[in-house]
């Protein structure tokens, strides 16, 4: 199931989007008659890059026949890059090869390299590559959680976290039943860095080894039922932190941050941004951050951790030429330099450069420890990183999802750029995909909605598919999602009502209780009066029965889906039951959406 997921990923990188540029993401001029060096770097770095990228082109370097250097940066996300590098890059739609590939950790460039000896081919990155900029895998936490485990007197560790996890009586144990059991955010593996990398030090710490770590160790029942314990306890799921921290971040403003998660698996730098007042790192203009009424501090577990690395692999592809090569190592040798190093602690990283001083923001005053971490962790071998993955599908906590699709008449126009397939063509092959990614023992369910719906079409909805194991029935279930077509219009917030009712009345606490809630439109059932009234009672109800002390958290992830959805109204579903809203206002962009949003179970 790993592969599947995998796979949805590639599919997911290939679509286009907002975060998967095919151009430059800064427009640095024109190249002219220069060596270009197309360079692919992770997107939490692409500003720096950037700036960098533009000092360096102005300042004229050559390569040693005298032709001038170029470089052009475009983001990806890391794991999308590591499957376009494995699969094959295509430049009309992944944009142009890279020359050099930084993506947030060198795990990422041996999973890379094992994808490509399993299909007989070289491996293209560098296992020694030189580190951009430096940021350990820490575990956050609210800072009273952390002070009532010892923090900072006490070493926290792993097996603490597990301890707690597996306690019935939760925070009680420790004197706070006000905050309930305990409550982990992790992100997918096969997407996020931070999920690969905590993946990785929680089977060292299973195995109390910080290198070396081998199929064998994996195989061993204790380390099994390590994993398991640990994956229990996930709220749910993600492709990035930044689902976890912004609703840490709404919780907060509610008062409601203890109650929403205990920890989460992040980057420090993470940290420094959310206790900023910043939880995504992203500033709008006119934007002024508001710091936590309650700030996270950063654990850094006492078996040890891991660094994201951000290594600039000059990949040893076919398509990069010799002078390429040497102009890459040319950009290499200046962002090293000491004054160029200095710059990534404006955005809360650590320098790569170890003859640069750390300083601030990296302190105790912002929930860090410069100090920390005081062990280092191996990246374990490639074989074994493709094991840790499969091994993560088969381990990860169970989910129970109900996909509710909008079938309204809106999903008739077309959508694809030859003029041919419609907004529930897309959204439908879409779906079918995403049903790969789920693992067999998942319960998911199929509701489709419209107005006109049954014999006596006066339903507005119809349940096409039972909650059920997935595994044994995920072909009937394509056979029903492919015979779908548009009907009339769109009862959202009634259906978005009793959905969440149904999943709330049939919890189980012992899985991901989740709905999918793609919408293409407005809400257009009864009065247009009284929508305003009927909205603010859904979200009410959402609110009061998800969310916060004693809440069952059923968690509603939302698709506004094409140019007409309501996407203000969607976001705010999805923030009142602390999950998050995608966007796929292109209708070319949704089997990207749909993976990423499977990604959180």
């Amino acid at each position: 199931m790993a592969a599947a997921l995998a796979c949805a990923l590639f599919a997911a990188a290939c679509s286009g989007g907002d975060d998967d540029p095919i151009a430059a993401d800064f427009d640095l001029g024109d190249p002219g008659d220069c060596v270009v060096v197309d360079i692919t770097v992770s997107s939490e770095k692409i500003e720096l890059i950037n700036a960098l990228a533009k000092e360096y082109n102005e300042q004229g370097d050559t390569i040693s026949g005298g032709t001038c250097i170029f470089v052009r940066p475009q983001k990806r996300a890391s794991g999308a890059a590591a499957q376009q590098l494995a699969a094959g890059w295509n430049e009309q739609t992944d944009g142009p090869m890279p020359v050099i590939w930084s993506p947030a950790s060198s795990a990422w460039g041996a999973i890379t390299n094992q994808r490509l000896l399993d299909a007989d081919q070289e491996p293209i990155a560098s296992e020694d590559a030189t580190p951009f900029m430096l940021t350990p895998l820490v575990i956050a936490m609210p800072e009273p959680m952390a002070e009532a485990l010892g923090h900072p007197e006490q070493p926290i560790s792993f097996a603490d976290i597990v301890a707690l996890s597996q306690d019935p009586q939760g925070w009680a144990g420790l004197g706070h039943p006000e905050w309930g059991p305990f409550r982990l955010g992790k992100t997918n593996p096969n997407f996020s860095t931070s999920g690969l990398s905590a993946l990785i030090a929680q089977n060292y710490a299973a195995v109390g080894k910080t290198s070396g770590l081998s199929g064998e160790d994996l195989a061993n029942p204790a380390v099994i039922e390590f994993g398991t314990a640990i994956e229990n306890s996930v709220v749910h799921y993600g492709d990035t932190t930044l689902t976890f921290l912004n609703n840490w971040y709404r919780a907060d403003r509610r008062g409601t941050s203890l109650t929403y998660a205990s920890a989460a698996a992040v980057e420090e730098k993470s940290i420094l941004d959310y206790n900023a007042g910043n939880p995504d790192g992203i500033l709008d203009p006119g934007e002024e951050p508001e710091t936590p009424r309650i700030p996270l501090v950063a654990i850094y577990p006492s078996e040890g951790t891991l660094y994201s690395d951000n290594p600039f692999f000059i990949l040893d592809a076919p398509w990069v030429s010799a002078d390429q090569k040497e102009a890459a190592e040319k950009f290499q040798a200046f962002v090293q330099l000491p004054e160029n190093q200095a710059k990534v602690l404006d955005f809360g990283f650590r320098p790569g450069n170890p003859d640069v001083e750390i300083s601030s923001p990296i302190s105790a005053a912002n929930g860090v420890d410069p100090t920390q971490p005081e062990t280092l962790l191996e990246v374990p071998e490639p074989e074994v990183m493709i094991q840790l993955l499969d091994a993560w599908d088969r381990q990860r906590k169970s989910a129970r999802v109900l996909m509710v699709l909008d079938v309204s008449g809106s999903m008739g126009e077309q959508a694809s750029a030859d003029g041919i397939d419609t907004k529930l063509d897309l959204a439908k092959s879409a779906a079918i995909d995403a049903l790969d990614a789920f693992k067999a023992e998942d319960l998911v369910g199929l509701r489709v909605f419209s107005t006109g719906l049954g014999a006596d079409q006066l339903q507005n909805y119809l349940d096409l598919a039972p909650l059920e194991p997935i595994g044994a029935n995920s072909e009937a279930m394509a056979r029903e999602i492919d015979g779908l077509f548009p009907r009339d219009g769109t009862p959202l917030f009634q259906v978005t009502l009793e959905s969440f009712q149904k999943m709330v009345d049939e919890y189980d606490p012992s899985s991901i209780n989740a709905i999918l809630l793609l919408s293409d439109g407005q809400n257009d059932d009864g009065d247009p009066d009284d929508d305003e009234r009927q909205r603010e009672e859904l979200l009410a109800e959402l609110r009061s029965t998800a969310t916060g002390e004693g809440a069952t958290p059923v968690r509603i992830f939302t698709i506004a889906y094409g140019a007409d959805a309501d996407l203000a109204t969607l976001s705010a579903i999805a923030e009142a039951t602390d999950a998050a809203t995608y966007s796929a206002t292109d209708p070319t962009t949704i089997d990207k959406v749909f993976a990423e949003v499977v990604s959180n179970f």
